[in-house]
């Protein structure tokens, strides 16, 4: 099955408002969560630098049938519902098992 790769960074707007900022990756991590219960293969984290400082943005990875399938999901993910990161969709092509 196809893997797609979202990546994220927050809007500069919302990097020093942790409390907003924690609602909704609580409310992100809820979502992969019921995901994962319903037998999608995801995985979600974000990116930290040389010395493990956050803040250089978030991976996301998924199997779907298509580019249209993830991104109907992708939609719902709750940092993108309400604004608060600019992201991007790309499939994954696997060149190692060529």
């Amino acid at each position: 099955m196809p893997i797609f790769v979202k990546t994220e960074i927050i809007k500069k707007e919302f990097i020093s408002k942790n409390k907003f900022k924690k609602k909704f990756v609580d409310e992100h991590k809820l979502w992969i969560k019921e995901l994962k219960q319903v037998g999608v293969n995801i995985k979600s984290g974000f990116l930290v630098n040389e010395i493990r400082k956050p803040g250089d943005g978030g991976l996301l990875i998924i199997e779907a049938k298509t580019y249209k399938e993830a991104l109907k999901i992708i939609e719902e993910d709750p940092m993108i519902k309400n604004k608060i990161v600019d992201w991007k969709l790309s499939e994954w092509i696997d060149i190692s098992k060529e």
